[in-house]
């Protein structure tokens, strides 16, 4: 039994991962995965003192700085971060659905000084009734697509954006799938997909198996008649 063993496959390694959920005052203190980039208070401490109340909130979790701004300062304040910190580069935005009454929604942008290599996150809130944001197009044209993603995956409106129209889903396609009140199993009949087989026809189903309706393995396949 024991040469079986050892002689047999190993068991599957499981990698390391030291930092698990905490309260936020021990979280901060005992991330070991927390970087130098992200310890940034000279520059929020700039921020407050220009923008005063501007700058709603002053979020430090897992060793990650994180400034909570006005919606309708979001474009002078980014402005200032890329004019007179550096923070030249725009590494992603995107949305999150809080699903919340108020202010539900969530727009985060994660901004870079390539020079000093320090980052920065900004976020604003979005409230269900409005879902619109200035556009950051003008300040950092590699907004426009994160801004059409965010779009078309949570229906939130960019003022001023040059084109927003979906990225993924269909013009016409009714929803936005990354709403907390999507379902996970899509809404059948939204959208018509391609067959499950090359002759087979097209489904409103986004997850046949999961509604009983098998895909056949490739030698199961019916043989088209068109010829090669």
């Amino acid at each position: 039994m024991s040469e079986k063993l050892t002689n047999g496959p190993k068991a599957p390694k499981t990698l390391p991962f030291e930092f698990v959920p905490q309260e936020a005052e021990t979280a901060v203190l005992n991330n070991p995965h927390a970087k130098a980039t992200t310890e940034v208070d000279d520059v929020l401490d700039a921020m407050s003192a220009k923008f005063g109340s501007a700058l709603l909130e002053r979020i430090l979790y897992a060793g990650e700085r994180t400034a909570r701004v006005a919606l309708d300062s979001l474009i002078e304040i980014c402005t200032w971060l890329k004019e007179d910190q550096g923070f030249t580069y725009l590494a992603d935005l995107g949305g999150a659905d809080r699903f919340t009454e108020d202010d539900r929604y969530e727009v985060f942008y994660n901004l870079v000084n390539m020079t000093k290599g320090k980052r920065v996150r900004v976020i604003v809130r979005v409230d269900e009734e409005s879902m619109t944001a200035p556009t950051l197009c003008d300040l950092y044209p590699a907004a426009n697509w994160n801004e059409r993603e965010a779009w078309d995956m949570f229906g939130l409106r960019f003022e001023g954006h040059p084109d927003l129209r979906r990225m993924y889903m269909p013009e016409d396609f009714e929803y936005h799938p990354l709403r907390k009140e999507f379902p996970l199993l899509g809404v059948p009949g939204s959208m018509a997909l391609p067959p499950q087989v090359p002759t087979g026809e097209l489904t409103q189903d986004p997850f046949p198996a999961a509604h009983g309706s098998k895909t056949p393995w490739s030698y199961e396949e019916v043989e088209s008649e068109d010829e090669v």
